[in-house]
């Protein structure tokens, strides 16, 4: 039997088919720390350390800055309208229809493509030859485990971000103990990153938006709103708890890879925790660290397509897409249509497409999505002492810039992503009102 909701933010319109609020602070906080301890953090210092160089750290502080202003955008804005659907909901309702629109467009397709890509990377690690069968797997099951219930999916979580942990602490201890010798043989393959961004230290702000990247799951906490008890004192306290950790863990990580790894070692590094154990006296834990890194890829992609079926859910609601994938129900009350369809189209595209080469276009996507964030909040009333207006304006300057210092290609991938949706909108629109709908 669904949960009654309180007041007109409680998700959906009347008559429709309401999700159940099941889960508490740890099961939110569990939730947002697994999605941004997924498999970015195996794999984002590399690239990062590459453009940033020995600013590296400094990187990570100003991803985690305007993380931080992302935040606290979120949580207030959350706990106004604890709905399913995060940002998508947010921009309709304090700026208008085409805002939140666009926010949700660039977190379905951006966050889809990621979902494709932690996928792959699941397959990689554990099985490179049979790379996409495994993640088409991956899909599949995890799809199975969300239509069991959203308590399934916080349980199955919290047992990832347990290994994912006990991981990333064995990868500390193995840097710290050392010895760290000269020319250590590195496991993986070094790819041509460009190194010499690094120079003079222009390359930090685009190691900062593909940091960003790695922080950005807290959105996850603000699209299951609508499932979370106590909303208002749930979902302020969950964001900032998980962004809290997740900040701790990549700057102590960054500072331990950079002390314990050659420079040019680490910044042309695909797998650089699994070179920080090689390189170490604990180096017969290599194999550990790429089953930690496999749980990692299925918790990120567990969380995402939870976070994306949300979305859409919501977006059907509200007519922004078809209304058959608003239907909730099942033994579990969940978006089954939702859901069915994200895994569809993530399928479709480990079968047709290299879903490596859109990370950056996910990143610029999910940039998008926070600029909307920090906009709505900046016109609510009543705010909170720690929460004042030029916070969300240094959110919203931040989020721009650091989405337009991405590589070129994943700006304008993106932004024609975005304005096919904008275009398919507008048709859909004209088409209703010469119909009299």
């Amino acid at each position: 039997m669904a949960t009654r909701h309180h007041g007109t933010h409680s998700g959906g319109r009347p008559g429709q088919q309401q999700l159940q609020r099941r889960l508490g602070v740890f099961d939110s906080t569990a939730i947002g720390l697994g999605s941004m301890l997924g498999a970015g953090v195996f794999v984002v210092f590399s690239p990062a350390a590459a453009l940033a160089g020995p600013l590296l750290t400094v990187a990570v502080a100003v991803a985690g800055v305007i993380a931080y202003c992302n935040a606290v955008a979120s949580a207030q804005l959350a706990a106004k309208y604890p709905a399913s659907g995060g940002t998508y909901v947010y921009g309709r309702r304090q700026l208008g229809e085409w805002p939140g629109f666009i926010a949700g467009w660039g977190f379905v397709t951006g966050k889809t493509a990621s979902c494709a890509a932690m996928a792959l990377t699941f397959g990689h690690y554990v099985a490179p030859a049979y790379a996409t069968p495994l993640a088409v797997a991956a899909v599949v099951v995890l799809t199975g485990v969300n239509l069991l219930g959203i308590t399934r999916t916080a349980l199955l979580t919290r047992i990832l971000l347990a290994v994912v942990l006990a991981t990333l602490v064995f990868v500390a201890v193995a840097s710290l103990l050392g010895p760290h010798p000269e020319g250590a043989a590195a496991v993986t393959a070094a790819p041509a990153y460009p190194a010499a961004l690094s120079a003079g230290g222009w390359g930090v702000l685009p190691a900062a938006g593909l940091m960003f990247f790695a922080f950005a799951g807290y959105a996850r906490i603000a699209t299951l709103g609508e499932e979370v008890k106590d909303p208002t004192r749930t979902i302020p306290r969950a964001i900032l708890a998980a962004l809290a950790g997740a900040f701790v863990i990549y700057l102590g990580l960054a500072a331990l890879l950079q002390w314990h790894l050659p420079a040019q070692q680490l910044a042309g590094s695909t797998a650089p925790l699994l070179d920080a154990v090689a390189a170490s006296r604990l180096n017969s834990g290599v194999p550990f660290v790429q089953a930690g890194a496999a749980a990692a890829c299925l918790g990120a992609l567990l969380a995402l397509i939870t976070g994306v079926g949300r979305t859409t859910l919501a977006m059907a609601r509200e007519g922004d897409l078809p209304a058959p994938l608003a239907r909730v129900g099942g033994a579990h009350t969940v978006p089954f249509v939702a859901e069915l369809a994200v895994a569809a189209v993530v399928i479709v595209l480990l079968l047709s497409t290299n879903v490596i080469t859109v990370v950056g276009f996910s990143s610029f996507g999910v940039l998008i999505y926070y600029a909307v964030s920090n906009a709505a909040a900046f016109t609510l009333e009543g705010r909170p002492w720690h929460a004042p207006r030029w916070l969300n304006v240094m959110g919203f300057l931040g989020c721009l810039v650091l989405a337009l210092t991405l590589p070129p290609a994943s700006v304008l991938g993106m932004a024609a992503v975005l304005a096919v949706g904008i275009a398919g909108r507008f048709l859909v629109l004209q088409l209703r009102r010469g119909s009299g709908k």
